[in-house]
């Protein structure tokens, strides 16, 4: 299967690459990040600079590669949680997925969400987001609050609902053929 997935240099992104891969896929790991080609290249992915919010190279990279399933596990949060622009994430749900689906042309789309309620505008972006990835066809995955390496909980447990990133990955890769809807994913 030919795979992309935006936002390949994230937490998730980084622990399902190398899941893919093992089970033979093709993948193509998009970051808007020129400095993290080379890491998602070493896990043998093929790489590449795009921003979901270029939605006419977004376009042309996915349709060039002719993907099966695009991966969705975008997020715009900085790694300090103290500086987390809800605004700025919020967006990249709304704006970025909006150009992933269109950009996807007809092809399945499995996107990440949370587990638990957002208020306010994030808790708009949500609705708007789980909305249209089902409308379109694709599969919603609602994560719980990661923890383990590369998260806000590397060695403690966050508040439930909440999923070990490993687990997250590997629980995510069954999904790239599951019916049109909404999974949660926690401990």
């Amino acid at each position: 299967m030919r795979i992309v997935v935006a936002g390949a240099s994230g937490v998730i992104g980084r622990a399902l690459l190398p899941l893919l891969l093992a089970e033979g896929h093709q993948v193509l790991g998009l970051t808007r990040s020129p400095d993290k080609v080379q890491a998602l290249q070493a896990l043998g992915a093929d790489a590449a600079v795009c921003d979901v919010y270029d939605a006419a190279r977004l376009t042309a990279v996915v349709r060039a590669y002719q993907p099966d399933v695009i991966v969705d596990q975008l997020t715009d949060l900085a790694d300090d949680p103290a500086h987390i622009d809800a605004a700025a994430n919020a967006r990249i749900r709304t704006e970025g997925t909006a150009n992933l689906l269109a950009a996807a042309d007809d092809v399945r789309v499995v996107a990440q969400s949370v587990a638990w309620p957002l208020d306010g505008a994030g808790g708009e972006a949500v609705a708007w987001h789980e909305s249209a990835v089902v409308a379109a066809g694709g599969t919603v995955v609602r994560y719980g609050q990661l923890y383990g390496p590369g998260t806000y909980y590397p060695e403690e447990l966050p508040e439930p609902p909440r999923i070990s990133v490993a687990d997250a990955a590997r629980r995510t890769v069954p999904l790239l053929d599951a019916p049109s809807g909404i999974v949660e994913l926690a401990d």
